[in-house]
């Protein structure tokens, strides 16, 4: 945490948000729904370089770039139901939060800093400036998904007035522990497809990883999931024919189509996470060993929400629909 507080004083308070270029996306308010998106690490090999800082300037183009391509991929399967925001922030690179993996077993130090001040300033615009009073619902993924957690074990518990109009919470691709649940009796995971104010999330593996129990930095002990495809709890197994439709990236042109991966899904309970035999294209070998090294051999951690593309987009609106039929 020194770190945090050295590199908070080198880099300086948080942005204004009240600022256009603060901001990837400020939606036009067409939906009487709203989402606040929170991204995943995307200063990625930058953060390697030699003497590259432990966090991003709110410019950085690696961290542009990524996000750019994770809103697409990711954030626009919100879009259908809800007006989406999505803030810049001053993001822990990849080498930091290892190297504070590695000293602590859990990376939420390296996000708990810098990152998360700069989420909070970013959200208390939102709320007295974009939100209008609108239901909301917020997502992430990685990075963003283990802030949106702390948001909500904190923030939204120091802003009840807030938290009262939360449809749903979807920090995916980042662990929800038991004992998190316990530290935060205010909050429910998810228990199927329709409840709202709940957290909805999930890990997902390749099975070599479940059978050689490997090191992934997003799984830790006593974690759960949700099947994205049945929206159970249990060890019940989702046949890819359940699969709506996963999100395809053309390699050549990066344009995005849906189509068959097919992407089944299997809760394991030991470890917590959602098992898939889904397949992902060859990487590159410096970003396959990197991707390895951090979420295991068979991980398919870019994959939580690609793979299960317009099954979110569908349980999005499902959980609208049964958020404005209980009001």
């Amino acid at each position: 945490m020194e770190n945090n507080n050295v590199s908070k004083e080198l880099y300086g308070a948080a942005p204004d948000y009240s600022k256009k270029e603060s901001w990837y996306k400020i939606a036009d308010t067409t939906k009487d729904i709203d989402t606040f998106y929170v991204y995943a690490t995307e200063y990625i090999l930058g953060s390697f370089d030699e003497g590259a800082p432990d966090y991003a300037t709110l410019d950085n183009a690696e961290m542009m770039a990524g996000v750019d391509v994770e809103f697409k991929a990711h954030a626009t399967v919100f879009e259908d139901s809800t007006n989406v925001f999505v803030p810049y922030y001053r993001q822990s690179g990849l080498r930091y939060a290892g190297e504070i993996h590695k000293k602590t077993g859990n990376v939420n130090a390296a996000f708990s800093g810098m990152p998360y001040d700069d989420i909070t300033a970013a959200l208390d615009y939102y709320f007295e400036n974009l939100n209008g009073g609108r239901p909301f619902i917020i997502a992430g993924h990685s990075q963003g998904s283990s802030m949106v957690l702390i948001l909500l074990g904190k923030y939204f518990k120091e802003h009840s007035d807030y938290y009262s109009r939360m449809v749903a919470a979807y920090p995916i691709g980042y662990s929800v522990t038991r004992e998190y649940l316990n530290a935060n009796p205010h909050l429910k995971f998810a228990s199927g497809e329709t409840d709202t104010g709940v957290i909805v999330s999930w890990n997902t593996e390749g099975p070599r990883n479940v059978e050689e129990n490997s090191h992934n930095v997003v799984v830790l002990p006593n974690t759960m999931s949700i099947n994205p495809l049945n929206w159970k709890l249990d060890e019940t197994y989702a046949p890819a024919s359940e699969n709506l439709g996963s999100l395809i990236t053309d390699e050549k042109t990066g344009e995005n189509s849906i189509g068959d991966v097919g992407a089944d899904a299997k809760i394991n309970l030991a470890r917590g996470v959602v098992v898939t035999n889904g397949k992902v294209p060859p990487m590159p070998e410096d970003e396959a060993k990197l991707a390895a090294e951090f979420f295991g051999p068979d991980g398919r951690h870019d994959n939580d929400y690609t793979f299960y593309y317009n099954n979110i987009k569908d349980n999005v609106a499902k959980r609208i629909a049964a958020y404005k039929g209980g009001k």
